[in-house]
């Protein structure tokens, strides 16, 4: 195990190569978390409903339903998938998009998030190289993978990723990881109150929600784990990014703007930049600004 440490210390090509395999593993793993768990919250959700109106629990006899069972099936056939069919990118290749069995179509976004994890994971490794920095900002990137596209397709942020990450965020500040615990305390109260009174102010003025409070703990994840100096940053990163691609949207379809556009892809992108290049854009912009 040390001279496997002490290899990948030496050789940064080499644990690159590595982290890009491990993310692909991961992204076919988050591709589970990302259908699963929104349906898992959904059946416990109706079960604490059913508890309180003291209904009889019709779901109790279903098959189990978690991040681990029932194994992985095809949504048309029903059959089951196998493990060398589920090699990450290489057996949708070999497969060529379809069900080895009833040959429908797969979708092509499960390889995409695989090799987007994968590609990501690898960027990490390249820029902290062989560190505890490395392995932190690593689980971090999953979550907000994870984070972003549950968002996309259901306009929610689950507690259950957002909140651990957000008071790991806060333990790491004890040993000075990323920041300092003073700035990762006030960046986590300062990261949801930012956007906690924007939504305010814009209730208040349109007597509409603007934005979901997923978003709030987001931005507070951020500032636990990287300091309050760099809330700024990420707030006009994101709020840049989100505008171009909400205007592209209205453009480009036919959709209205009262048509809800999640924030927390955005967000999640915003603090991934942040805390890869954070100290690089900041001191470019207030350069550029003259500062």
């Amino acid at each position: 195990m040390q001279q496997l440490q002490l290899i990948l210390q030496s050789s940064p090509e080499l644990l690159t190569l590595l982290m890009l395999i491990v993310g692909l593993l991961v992204g076919s793993f988050l591709n589970v978390v990302i259908y699963r768990l929104p349906v898992m919250m959904d059946i416990g959700w109706k079960q604490e409903c059913t508890e309180y109106l003291g209904l009889e629990n019709t779901e109790s006899n279903k098959e189990a339903f978690n991040l681990m069972v029932p194994l992985s099936r095809c949504p048309s056939c029903d059959s089951a998938i196998k493990p060398y069919q589920n090699i990450p990118v290489l057996s949708y290749l070999f497969l060529q998009g379809k069900c080895a069995e009833c040959k429908s179509h797969i979708s092509l976004r499960y390889p995409l998030i695989e090799a987007f994890t994968g590609i990501t994971s690898a960027i990490v490794a390249c820029h902290f190289g062989y560190s505890i920095e490395m392995l932190f900002a690593l689980l971090l990137t999953w979550s907000l993978i994870a984070l972003s596209f549950i968002d996309i397709d259901h306009q929610l942020l689950p507690d259950s990723i957002t909140l651990p990450m957000l008071w790991l965020g806060l333990f790491l500040s004890v040993f000075d990881i990323y920041t300092d615990t003073h700035s990762s305390i006030i960046g986590a109260i300062a990261g949801y109150l930012s956007l906690w009174t924007v939504y305010q102010l814009f209730k208040l003025a349109t007597g509409k929600e603007g934005m979901g409070f997923g978003d709030f703990k987001l931005l507070a994840l951020f500032g636990a784990w990287l300091g309050w100096q760099y809330i700024p940053l990420i707030i006009l990163l994101s709020s840049i990014v989100g505008a171009v691609i909400g205007i592209s949207m209205i453009a480009l379809t036919q959709k209205g703007r009262n048509t809800p556009i999640p924030f927390g892809p955005y967000l999640a992108a915003a603090g991934w930049l942040a805390l890869l290049w954070g100290d690089k854009i900041n001191s470019l912009y207030l350069s550029t600004m003259g500062l």
